[in-house]
C-alpha cells in the first residue's frame, strides 16, 4: 500500500482527460469542504472551533506522514509549519468559528471573495499578471456573493462574517505560498499533505487546551461527523487539493473554492429547510459561471464560439 501510494504521489503522467480531468478532480476537495458547516451545525458538539479543528487536521495528517514515510528538513521545516498553519491551522479555526456562528450556506460563500485575493498575491509573490478576464470575473463572483449574502432574510454575527473573511485571506495566501514554493525533489501530493495536516493540527493544540478543552461525552453522531470531516474533509480533500495545485494555474484553482458555497447551501436548503430567494439563486448562477469562466482564456472561448458556428456554415 505504502509503496504504490508514493508511486502515484510522484507520478507525472497527466490524468484521464487532460487539463479538464484535473480541474474536474480537483474540484472535488472544495465541494467536500462545503459539508463541513452541515457537519458541524447538526452533528458536532457546539463551542469547540478548535478542537474541531485539530481533530480534523492531526489524525489525517498522522496517517500520511505514516504511509509515505517522510519527514521534512531544512528550509522544508519552516515552509511546512507556515503552510501548515495558512492552509490547515488557521483555516480550519476560522471555517469552524464561521460555521458555527452563521448559517451554513452564508459562511461558505464569504470565502468568494478569495480569487481576487489569489490575483493580488499571485501578482506580487509570483509575477502574475493579472488579466482583465479573470478579475472580471472574480468581481462577476463577488457580485453573486453580494447577492446571496444581502438578499437573504437571514440574521448574520460580525465575529462570524470576519471569521468567514479571513478564512479567504489565509488559504489565499496559503495556495499562492504553496504554488510558489513548490514541492521538494521526490515529494508528492501525499508528502505535502501530511506535512501540512499535521503541522496545522499541531499548531491548534495548544489553543485548544487553552481556550477550550475537550468536549465531554461525544455521542455516536459527532464520532461519525468527526470521522467525516477527518477523512473526506481533510485527508482525501488536501490531498487531491495540493495535486490539482501543482497541476493548474494557481488563479484558476482559487475559483474552484466557490463550490463550497454551492454545495453548503445545497445541503442547508435539503436537510435543514433554509429557504433560497430567487436573487439568491441568481448569485448562485453568477458564481457558478466565475468558476468555469475562470478555467478559460478568452481566445479559448472565442474559439468554441467560432466552431459552431463554422460547422453550421460547412
Amino acid at each position: 500500500m505504502t509503496q504504490a501510494l508514493s508511486r502515484s504521489d510522484v507520478g507525472s503522467a497527466p490524468p484521464p482527460g487532460g487539463t479538464l480531468g484535473m480541474t474536474a478532480l480537483t474540484a472535488l476537495a472544495p465541494a467536500s469542504w462545503g459539508t463541513t458547516y452541515l457537519v458541524t451545525t447538526e452533528f458536532l458538539p457546539t463551542g469547540y472551533p478548535l478542537v474541531s479543528g485539530v481533530i480534523r487536521a492531526l489524525p489525517a495528517g498522522l496517517i500520511l506522514l505514516a504511509v509515505t514515510r517522510r519527514l521534512p528538513h531544512g528550509t522544508w521545516l519552516w515552509r511546512s509549519l507556515l503552510l501548515g498553519t495558512l492552509n490547515i491551522g488557521a483555516l480550519f479555526a476560522l471555517l469552524f468559528v464561521a460555521a458555527y456562528r452563521l448559517p451554513g450556506g452564508i459562511a461558505a460563500t464569504l470565502t468568494a471573495v478569495q480569487p481576487l485575493l489569489v490575483v493580488g498575491l499571485a501578482f506580487l509573490l509570483l509575477g502574475e499578471k493579472p488579466t482583465r478576464w479573470r478579475l472580471g470575473w472574480g468581481l462577476v463572483g463577488v457580485v453573486g456573493v453580494g447577492l446571496i449574502v444581502l438578499r437573504g432574510r437571514l440574521s448574520f454575527d460580525l465575529l462570524g462574517i470576519l471569521a468567514g473573511i479571513a478564512a479567504a485571506g489565509v488559504m489565499a495566501g496559503g495556495i499562492v505560498l504553496t504554488k510558489r514554493w513548490g514541492r521538494p525533489e521526490g515529494a508528492g501530493a501525499a508528502t505535502i499533505a501530511g506535512w501540512q495536516l499535521t503541522a496545522g493540527g499541531l499548531v491548534l493544540v495548544p489553543l485548544a487546551l487553552a481556550f477550550e478543552g475537550l468536549p465531554s461525552g461525544l455521542d455516536l453522531p459527532a464520532v461519525g461527523g468527526y470521522a467525516w470531516l477527518s477523512v473526506v474533509g481533510a485527508l482525501l480533500s488536501f490531498l487531491v487539493w495540493f495535486h490539482g495545485i501543482g497541476r493548474l494555474p494557481v488563479v484558476a484553482v482559487s475559483f474552484l473554492a466557490l463550490l463550497s458555497p454551492m454545495v453548503a447551501t445545497v445541503l442547508g436548503w435539503l436537510f435543514l429547510g433554509e429557504a433560497l430567494t430567487a436573487w439568491q439563486g441568481v448569485g448562485f448562477v453568477l458564481a457558478l459561471a466565475a468558476i468555469a469562466a475562470a478555467q478559460l482564456t478568452p481566445e479559448v472561448v472565442r474559439n468554441l464560439v467560432r466552431f459552431p458556428a463554422t460547422t453550421k456554415g460547412e
